[in-house]
């Protein structure tokens, strides 16, 4: 049971990484393509990757407020 079940999940995983991976490779481009459509000047001070970590610490920061909500929304259940 153990080694049938390793191969599906690394199926699995090689499945639903390879498109994310294809995903966040274009996002990271976008503004090197961008840049390069209108013919501006390559010393733009965010890169693909800067994009990249900006929206993760952005929609960290959102599920950390939710998570507190909804915490707050609980409390008077469990006193």
């Amino acid at each position: 049971a153990g080694r049938p079940t390793a191969e599906y999940l690394q199926y699995v995983l090689s499945r639903i990484t390879l498109p994310g991976a294809i995903y966040l490779g274009l996002v990271a481009l976008i503004p090197l393509i961008a840049l390069v459509a209108i013919g501006a000047n390559q010393n733009f001070p965010f890169g693909g990757t800067s994009i990249l970590i900006m929206v993760g610490v952005g929609l960290e920061t959102v599920k950390q407020i939710d998570a507190q909500l909804q915490q707050r929304h609980y409390e008077g259940l469990l006193r």
